[in-house]
């Protein structure tokens, strides 16, 4: 039995478990024998060209085991207990973002992402209730006027990188795809059912409802409700995103034909990454990498900037302002995926149309806003400003977040997909940008009424740096 076999269709090598590390032998040198410490996961880069055989061979050299290898962009995904592995394979090629958020824990208990803090939706109507009228969002994106035009087509399949889909969701369960669906958490991609099914997080439930929720009358409506959709995990319960689980979740993606992914994520360990600093520039170039395969290979990515009110054309300023970990930040640290070439980075906006308080944002960056919510801008009437959409367990519940903008951004690039077949990335990105209505910056963005600005808009109505090209508007999206 080869030591290496290929996992069909997905251009993922793996290699059985509980293969054994190799001592390190060099011609002439005598093996530094490997060391037992803390079993950890590393991200691993090769050149270009790099053979599978050769990628774990040289995985085991230095102590380690092969959990996975993308050979289109020759990024490995490996196990070792040797504390040692990064230096023996060089800190420009090698790093565990395991480790780092091990020590970022141990140095602070307190740090780091947490579940989001879900409101469940009031249960005052019966079950199966139309809930069409709590969804200002869809309103806002004239989503609703759009569903009565298009709902868009099963033959278009968006992927959902997050924390797992309820396919047993009544608005959910007609759209799910099981057969394009995985768990990527450990960076290899795992379609057991198990796997891809959500745990403890409502995050992915969440995003998946406002991609498309059924219109049925019944419960509430996606923006793109006739499409399919796949779970691909790569969100962990506590909320962290691994890089192996986000390159695998984007090789994954490209390997089922998925034609738009939502990302409603920052890359961890590390709110921005850096691309000339030792270990981050290691995770920059393997997400790079993946995202880069993947657009060429025909998959939108749709990114949500980060809830962190960080000016991502400015970092250095507003990061050092709110005292976000890291260290120096400047232009050369991005929030990934959203700041990558070829991604639809996507800003926030609460009810009353401005920009979300938490939302980050930038020129150049944000090419788009969409609905996210916002307490400060609750609709007359409403429970509260956030978006209401599906839960686990057959639930509804409220969340706020450019991680609730975003779909709305992947639902009109769905709409878009179902009309345009032969649209390249590049092409249903432009698209996006003509149909979006545009936003002039606020005249006013105090917020908290202390005479100060609590952000500024760079920019004009067209493109600023709130709202990039504005708001998406799905009728416009369906409509000639």
């Amino acid at each position: 039995m080869s030591l290496l076999a290929a996992l069909t269709g997905a251009g993922l090598v793996t290699v059985p478990a509980g293969a054994t590390p190799e001592a390190p032998e060099r011609a002439g040198e005598s093996a530094a024998p490997c060391r037992t410490g803390l079993t950890l996961r590393y991200l691993v880069l090769f050149d270009a060209g790099t053979a599978p055989a050769e990628a774990d061979a040289q995985v085991r050299t230095h102590c380690g085991s092969t959990i996975a290898y993308y050979p289109e962009i020759g990024v490995a995904v490996a196990t070792a207990a040797d504390p040692d592995f990064v230096s023996r394979v060089g800190a420009d090629r090698a790093v565990s973002a395991e480790a780092q958020i091990r020590a970022a824990r141990k140095k602070s208990p307190a740090r780091g992402p947490a579940g989001p803090r879900l409101a469940l939706a009031p249960d005052r109507r019966p079950a199966g209730a139309d809930r069409a009228d709590e969804q200002w969002d869809m309103a806002a994106i004239r989503a609703d006027k759009a569903n009565q035009i298009a709902l868009g087509s099963k033959d278009v399949l968006v992927g959902v990188l997050d924390s797992g889909i309820d396919a047993e969701h009544p608005d959910l369960a007609g759209a799910v795809d099981p057969a394009a669906s995985a768990s990527c958490l450990t960076g290899r991609a795992d379609q057991r059912r198990a796997a891809w099914l959500p745990t403890e997080s409502p995050h992915g439930t969440h995003v998946a409802g406002t991609i498309a929720a059924a219109k049925d009358g019944k419960g509430i409506t996606g923006v793109a409700p006739g499409v399919r959709l796949a779970s691909v995990k790569v969100v962990e319960d506590d909320g962290y995103v691994y890089p192996e689980s986000v390159v695998c979740g984007f090789m994954w993606a490209a390997a089922k034909g998925m034609r738009v992914v939502n990302n409603s994520f920052l890359v961890d360990p590390w709110v921005l990454t850096c691309r000339d600093r030792t270990g981050q520039r290691v995770v920059h170039e393997a997400v790079s990498r993946a995202v880069r395969y993947s657009v060429g290979r025909g998959v939108l990515a749709v990114a949500a900037v980060g809830n962190d009110a960080v000016d991502l054309a400015n970092p250095g300023a507003t990061a050092a302002k709110l005292g976000l970990p890291g260290g120096r930040v400047d232009n050369r640290c991005e929030a990934l995926p959203a700041e990558l070439r070829g991604v639809v980075a996507v800003s926030s906006v609460g009810a009353e149309t401005v920009k979300a308080s938490y939302s980050s944002y930038g020129l150049g960056v944000a090419q788009l806003t969409a609905p996210g919510g916002d307490h400060r801008q609750t609709p007359q009437g409403a429970e509260n400003g956030c978006v209401l959409s599906t839960v686990p367990h057959g639930g509804y519940g409220y969340l706020c977040g450019t991680s609730m903008a975003t779909p709305h951004v992947t639902g009109v690039a769905a709409l878009l997909a179902s009309r345009y077949r032969s649209a390249t990335p590049a092409q249903l990105t432009r698209l996006l940008g003509q149909q979006a209505v545009s936003l002039a910056c606020p005249a006013d963005y105090d917020l908290n009424s202390d005479g100060a600005q609590d952000a500024t808009c760079n920019g004009y109505a067209g493109y600023n740096g709130f709202y990039g090209h504005g708001m998406v508007d799905a009728l416009a999206a369906v409509r000639d």
